[in-house]
């Protein structure tokens, strides 16, 4: 299965679905995402601007999460 990773892609559908991917947004959002309910509904691109990040830094780290986790 590919999985496209968007600014526009959901931060709790990112974590569920690439193995690691709870790592980079801790990182880059802090530990405060995973108790949040809005964890389901905020895009990459929302939790970017809420801590002053550019989305593309976030994005470009899991896609090559993704690459890694399927051995290419």
């Amino acid at each position: 299965m590919k999985i496209e990773i968007t600014k526009d892609s959901i931060i709790g559908d990112v974590i569920n679905n690439i193995p690691g991917a709870d790592k980079v947004i801790e990182k880059y959002f802090g530990n405060g995402c995973f108790t949040c309910p809005g964890i389901n509904m905020e895009s990459i691109a929302f939790g970017s601007a809420m801590h002053n990040m550019a989305p593309e830094t976030i994005v470009n780290e899991l896609k090559k999460l993704v690459e890694n986790n399927n051995g290419s």
